[in-house]
């Protein structure tokens, strides 16, 4: 039995999966505008992060720990995924995300974060031999073409070597978060346990790094302009941890586990594209024509990997000497036909002779 088939078994037809897979992407999507009013207060961008996960391990403290229910020890066997999920996925990412937009533009950070999608799609394929079908390939190409149309990554752009590294280490964190959510074997954590205790982990070395002076802390408590109305830097930060820390990760997990790493990927990809519409509906930022052209290309590319993930995997094919011995152990003795008994016989035979 195949991961995907287990995976099914276990939960039920994918369109749960998606439906968490849209609200992860579109939970996340909403951080840039909640961030955008703290940022123009005054605050830095590792500011507001560490606020954002540190709020939201406050807010999930009580239901992991009725979820936990003592049990600690599942937490001790899941220790490893936790730190991994927690000072890469979490702090990791974002740390090198920031490192990159200090030094190159941040369409084009984007764009080489979001590689972290190819990554998993070749992490699967040499760790576990599942091989990405044509659909999967035609479809991350086209994804890929959309981002780079929506993003409007071009013009006379400067491109920083050191930039570059920190954007595709980010790659490297994004590909790990898909694959750890996706990672159900054993006994999983529950979802709500496992980003609770990978936001703790990860406000913790968000907080050693500000103190070290790695991350510049700059905040404010005065009012913050958010949606054309003045109100408290509380309302923002309220927002990134619960939408966009909360739901986001928790449905994230839920998908990951639902439609497996590759697939989930390539649907979070489509994080970008509520991004630009959150700025449009929210902020007034209207979309370019080049932009709605890449949207058409990214959901397209989605779609073909979807459609490639649906399809059931080949039948292996077996040798013709085997095929002809399970016919004749499954005929009832004494009734094979007479032609089909001399044909049966002679290979028989001739195999032996």
């Amino acid at each position: 039995m195949t991961v995907e088939t287990t995976r099914a078994a276990r939960y039920g037809p994918g369109g749960t999966g998606l439906a968490f897979a849209a609200l992860s992407a579109a939970t996340f999507a909403t951080s840039g505008t909640f961030a955008t009013g703290l940022i123009d207060a005054g605050w830095s961008p590792a500011a507001a992060v560490l606020a954002r996960v540190l709020a939201a391990a406050l807010m999930l403290t009580v239901p992991a720990l009725v979820q936990l229910r003592g049990r600690w020890s599942s937490l001790r066997r899941g220790a490893g995924k936790v730190a991994a999920y927690g000072l890469i996925a979490v702090a990791g990412c974002q740390f090198f995300y920031f490192s990159a937009v200090a030094r190159i533009p941040v369409g084009v950070a984007l764009l080489l974060e979001y590689l972290g999608v190819v990554l998993v799609v070749g992490w699967l394929w040499l760790r576990h031999g599942q091989r990405p079908r044509w659909l999967t390939v035609a479809g991350g190409v086209a994804a890929l073409a959309g981002l780079v149309l929506v993003l409007n990554v071009g013009g006379a752009a400067r491109i920083d070597p050191l930039g570059v590294m920190w954007a595709l280490l980010g790659a490297v964190g994004l590909a790990i978060y898909f694959v750890l959510s996706a990672d159900d074997d054993g006994e999983p954590l529950p979802p709500i346990v496992l980003v609770w205790a990978a936001l703790c982990l990860g406000a913790a070395a968000l907080a050693a790094l500000g103190w070290a002076g790695l991350l510049p802390m700059t905040a404010s408590t005065g009012d913050v302009r958010f949606l054309g109305h003045h109100v408290s830097w509380i309302v923002p930060v309220l927002g990134l941890a619960l939408l966009s820390s909360v739901f986001a990760y928790v449905a994230g997990i839920a998908a990951a586990r639902r439609l497996g790493a590759r697939l989930a990927s390539f649907i979070g990809m489509a994080e970008v594209l509520f991004a630009i519409g959150f700025a449009w509906l929210l902020l007034g930022q209207l979309p370019s024509a080049m932009q709605f052209l890449g949207g058409a290309f990214l959901l397209g590319g989605v779609t073909l990997v979807r459609l490639g993930e649906m399809r059931p995997a080949p039948e292996p094919a077996r040798r013709a000497g085997a095929h002809v011995t399970e016919l004749v152990d499954a005929w009832p003795a004494g009734e094979l036909p007479g032609p089909p008994r001399r044909t049966l016989g002679l290979a028989a035979t001739g195999c032996m002779s």
